[in-house]
């Protein structure tokens, strides 16, 4: 399983999802441009003392993560109003989950360069929920679809 968050804009929100991807060994692909620097104190406080055991690459566009570590594997993206419940998705281990920027989401083109949507499904009257809160809740669904979480609970 990978993660990608295309663009992130919010520093705490990296650093959140730097400090999950530690916790269950899970790469970390960062494209650019970013809306931060990777030196930013908040998205190392995010992190703690975590960085050491993040796989985190920054790549300049997604073109060149497709062709380097995300090539051949299936892109997972995630929208907050359109695909299938999360809940429902036949997750694979190999699976690519990609996340849009905080206040845009992920763009056509991008949305366009996979079959594989989901959402989380909300109820409430927000319009989205939190990055990090999102990628936290569909990685660990993927592991569970996957069979990944039954190898180490």
């Amino acid at each position: 399983m990978q993660i990608v968050l295309f663009e992130p804009e919010i520093p705490p929100n990296t650093g959140n999802v730097a400090r999950l991807c530690a916790a269950t060994t899970t790469e970390l692909h960062l494209i650019e441009p970013l809306g931060f620097s990777l030196d930013d104190k908040h998205l190392k406080r995010a992190g703690l003392d975590y960085w050491p055991h993040v796989r985190v690459s920054v790549w300049p566009n997604f073109k060149a993560y497709l062709e380097g570590p995300g090539q051949g594997r299936r892109l997972v993206l995630t929208s907050a109003r359109s695909g299938v419940s999360v809940g429902r998705f036949p997750f694979l281990q190999d699976d690519v989950l990609v996340f849009g920027p905080e206040t845009r989401g992920l763009p056509e083109q991008i949305m366009a360069a996979s079959e594989f949507h989901v959402r989380i499904p909300i109820w409430g009257k927000v319009r989205s929920l939190n990055l990090s809160t999102a990628v936290g809740i569909v990685l660990y669904q993927a592991f569970i679809a996957s069979g990944v979480l039954n190898e180490h609970a």
